[in-house]
C-alpha cells in the first residue's frame, strides 16, 4: 500500500478533476448561478447521504459513498470559486477559465493539507472513515452558522476555511476507500 499522502491526495484530486471536466463539458459553468449558501446545502445533502449509507441503509440510488465524496470535493472547490468571484445570473466564464479556477482552488486545498498533515503527523490515517463524514457534517453546520451571521464571527475561521476542511476530509475518505 502506498502511504505517500501528497501523491495519493494528488491522484484523488485528478479523479475529481476529471469528473468536473466532463460535467463542465455537459453543463457548462451552470454552477456560476449558485450562491455559496446553496453550495453548502448541496454538500450537506451529499454528506447526509454518506451517513445514511454508512449506517446501513439500503442504497436505492445505486451510487455509493465514493461518488458522494467526489461530489463534496467538487462542490467545495466550486464554493471556493464562488466566494472569490461572487455568483452570477449567467454562465459568465469559459470552460478554460473554469478549469483554471478549479485547478487553483484544488492546489490551495493540497497546500493546506500539506501544512496540516505535517503538523498533525498523518493523524488522519488513524481515523475511521465515518469520522470524516461526521467532521464534514460539523463543518457544514459551522458554515451555515457563519452564513447566518453574514460572516461576522468573533474568533472563528471563515467559510472558506470550512470548505477547505470539507474538501480535505473528503479526499482522505477517498484515499482510505482505495481511490488512490
Amino acid at each position: 500500500m502506498n502511504n505517500n499522502t501528497n501523491e495519493q491526495f494528488e491522484k484523488v484530486l485528478a479523479v475529481c478533476r476529471d469528473l468536473f471536466s466532463k460535467k463542465l463539458y455537459d453543463y457548462g459553468a451552470s454552477w456560476r448561478i449558485m450562491r455559496p449558501q446553496s453550495l453548502t446545502d448541496q454538500i450537506f445533502i451529499k454528506a447526509k447521504r454518506i451517513r445514511t449509507l454508512e449506517t446501513g441503509a439500503v442504497n436505492m440510488v445505486g451510487e455509493g459513498i465514493n461518488s458522494e465524496l467526489i461530489g463534496i470535493v467538487n462542490y467545495g472547490i466550486i464554493a471556493l470559486v464562488q466566494l472569490e468571484l461572487g455568483y452570477s445570473d449567467v454562465c459568465d466564464i469559459t470552460p478554460d477559465e473554469a478549469m483554471a479556477l478549479y485547478d487553483r482552488k484544488a492546489n490551495d486545498a493540497l497546500e493546506l493539507m500539506k501544512k496540516k498533515n505535517h503538523d498533525y503527523n498523518e493523524a488522519w490515517r488513524g481515523m475511521r472513515t465515518t469520522s470524516y463524514t461526521d467532521l464534514i457534517l460539523t463543518k457544514i453546520w459551522r458554515t451555515k452558522q457563519i452564513e447566518e451571521l453574514d460572516g461576522a464571527t468573533m474568533v472563528s475561521e471563515g467559510v472558506d476555511a470550512n470548505y477547505m476542511d470539507m474538501i480535505n476530509y473528503a479526499v482522505f475518505g477517498l484515499i482510505k476507500n482505495g481511490v488512490a
